[in-house]
């Protein structure tokens, strides 16, 4: 069993940077990132390996939005930058707890956390 706690979202405006994180408790092998907005399926933002810190990112973020881990305190973070209300979302933290599951299709997390909130005005 994977519990994980998100903080850290808000409102910020564009251009601004902000830093999310996810406090796990329990085994888990990675933690990602998703985040999703109302009509839309939820979208991998980014993943990251406990062991080694491998790291996986969408393309599409990528130059802005950096995913990081502090093992001893058990929490993943995302790094934000130069935010735009595109990115305005429900940040999900995920965990995956099986080696050869594929990183970014959410069917591989069978544990997910509450979310937080971004809002980022123009």
């Amino acid at each position: 069993q994977v519990q994980l706690v998100e903080s850290g979202g808000g409102l910020v405006q564009a251009g601004d940077s902000l830093r999310l994180a996810c406090a796990a408790s329990g085994r888990a092998y990675a933690l990602a990132w998703f985040r999703q907005t109302p009509g839309k399926e939820r979208e991998f933002v980014a993943d990251i390996t406990w062991s080694d810190g491998r790291s996986y990112g969408a393309d599409s973020l990528k130059g802005r939005f950096t995913i990081s881990s502090d093992n001893a305190k058990n929490t993943v973070y995302l790094q934000m930058n130069s935010l735009r209300p595109e990115d305005t979302a429900i940040y999900y933290c995920a965990a995956r707890v099986r080696s050869w599951t594929t990183p970014g299709f959410a069917a591989a997390y069978p544990y997910w956390g509450q979310g937080t909130q971004l809002t980022v005005s123009s």
